[in-house]
């Protein structure tokens, strides 16, 4: 591959689709996000709201704490933040620039606006669906498939937007393109002013959360249980920083993080345990600016198969991504990251999406331990072969494979999930 190669392109565009910032959990976050549009299509303040969503986004929001509302969680929490206080130009960073008074609002109106929440009946495995009235005036926002993919706009019964819902990224770069050795070609021919920009973001936005989560009390405090005396182990220092990040983004931290397929504890795992090596081994910029190509492609690679959302946990794919960035960082290319890919695959694939709450930072941590084992397990002359579980010959097959266990094999395991959920 080269600069003029057109899949160098393909590569550039899915970073910058994929590597965006966003503020708080995506799944409440879009739900604020589709809440300001309808109030801007609406033209003015709801009275009531009638919300639909798919078993997977009340999965995700059920538990997780809403930045810049006081520490509200749930699905009406996230409407009226959206609603009060929503700047819909902001997509995912709707709920930025949130007053003291808006606060203040946001829980007022929350206590008086019905906002009536109900699983939708749809086969999206994300759907967000807001009807808002005001007296005789009403107003729907849809968003389907991925967080900022508004699909249909009406007001009083009037279609001013409409998209076809096909169960697709319609609107994305073709995935089909990434490859493991597409990936490592193309992290040895990018140009470090191509992708600049995106990185460098993910690195100040990330490590500031990181840093925060190791500062502050947050959740379980995963992070500084890891690091507790183990300050100088590189390897621990990579799986509690990561950690760290999502103790405090799990729990109500106001930074923003720079998200990778759509999830900010997917974009946290990819790129934290991989900047805290290369600045403890005193690697260049460049050297970091690749590996984390290798880190978060292969990290959307594997998540291309498995969908946004799912039973499968989103950290796994991100830890595999982890450890193959930080084989890059050593010196190891396509043999080696593939084996990486393999091994880390194997231990850790049965790890479920029960949601986003505190303890996706110890999952996210057992994630990364996994990446380094994987990529240990090579550099002493040990792997995993074809026929060992679901592991295949080949590490493009068996990514197929994850895809297909964690897309068809759990699709009745993530309805049990929802519904053992919702039991509580």
């Amino acid at each position: 591959m080269n600069c003029q190669d057109p899949c160098y392109a393909k590569y550039l565009q899915i970073l910058r689709e994929e590597l965006q910032p966003a503020m708080g959990c995506t799944e409440p976050i879009a739900i604020a996000y589709a809440a300001a549009k309808v109030r801007s299509v609406l033209g003015a303040l709801p009275d009531r709201l009638d919300v639909a969503v798919s078993g997977n986004i009340i999965k995700n929001v059920k538990s997780v704490v809403i930045p810049h509302t006081g520490g509200l969680r749930g699905i009406p929490a996230a409407v009226a933040a959206g609603v009060v206080a929503g700047d819909p130009a902001g997509e995912l960073e709707v709920i930025s620039h949130v007053t003291e008074r808006d606060i203040a609002a946001t829980e007022c109106y929350l206590k008086e606006t019905p906002i009536a929440v109900r699983c939708a009946d749809t086969p999206h495995i994300f759907d967000i669906q807001i009807t808002a009235f005001c007296g005789g005036d009403s107003a729907f926002v849809r968003i389907v498939d991925y967080h900022t993919n508004i699909a249909c706009i009406r007001r009083n019964g009037e279609t001013l937007l409409q998209k076809d819902c096909v169960q697709s990224e319609e609107g994305l770069t073709d995935r089909t393109c990434l490859s493991i050795e597409g990936i490592v070609e193309f992290a040895g021919c990018v140009r470090p002013e191509d992708v600049r920009e995106v990185l460098e973001r993910q690195i100040r936005y990330n490590m500031a959360i990181a840093e925060e989560g190791l500062r502050g009390n947050y959740g379980a405090n995963i992070g500084k249980t890891i690091l507790q005396n183990r300050e100088n182990d590189i390897n621990y220092q990579m799986r509690a920083w990561a950690a760290a990040a999502s103790d405090a983004r799990m729990n109500g931290c106001e930074l923003p993080v720079v998200i990778n397929s759509g999830s900010g504890n997917q974009g946290i795992t990819a790129s934290v345990p991989v900047i805290v090596y290369a600045r403890e081994t005193g690697k260049t910029e460049e050297e970091l600016l690749r590996a984390l190509c290798v880190s978060n492609l292969v990290t959307i690679h594997l998540k291309t198969g498995i969908g946004r959302l799912s039973a499968y946990c989103g950290a796994v794919s991100a830890g595999v991504g982890a450890g193959a960035g930080l084989a890059y960082l050593k010196g190891g290319r396509l043999e080696t990251i593939a084996h990486t890919v393999v091994n880390a695959v194997a231990v850790t694939s049965g790890i479920i999406c029960d949601g986003a709450k505190a303890s996706c930072a110890a999952k996210i941590a057992a994630s990364v331990d996994a990446g380094l084992l994987g990529l240990a397990m090579y550099e002493s002359g040990n792997q995993f072969f074809g026929g060992d579980g679901i592991i295949k010959k080949g590490v493009e097959n068996t990514i197929t494979t994850v895809g297909r266990l964690a897309r068809i094999g759990m699709e009745q395991t993530d309805k049990e999930i929802i519904h053992l959920m919702m039991e509580s």
